[in-house]
């Protein structure tokens, strides 16, 4: 039986999962998601791009180093298929 641990810091984040996207097209999902969040004055979000082969979260983090928007971004300690992004206005 697997038990899901849901840390009680980052439960009520704005997700949005990319499963299933390619490095190209995991980006406009992303830009969308982080300019809508900073529209409803969300300071904290999740991106869920799952611990595979690392594609994925690689490509997430290579775009958020370079975004105007990210003050810093930080893998999950309880899920390393979340990056935790603290957004800047």
């Amino acid at each position: 039986m697997n038990r899901i641990i849901n840390d009680p810091f980052t439960y009520h984040f704005p997700r949005l999962d990319i499963h299933g996207e390619t490095t190209l097209t995991c980006i406009a999902p992303i830009n969308s998601f982080i300019k809508d969040n900073i529209k409803l004055n969300k300071k904290n979000i999740i991106i869920i791009h799952g611990k595979g082969s690392g594609v994925l979260k690689k490509a997430t983090h290579e775009h958020l180093k370079h975004h105007k928007n990210v003050n810093k971004y930080y893998i999950n300690g309880l899920n390393d298929g979340e990056t935790i992004i603290e957004l800047k206005y």
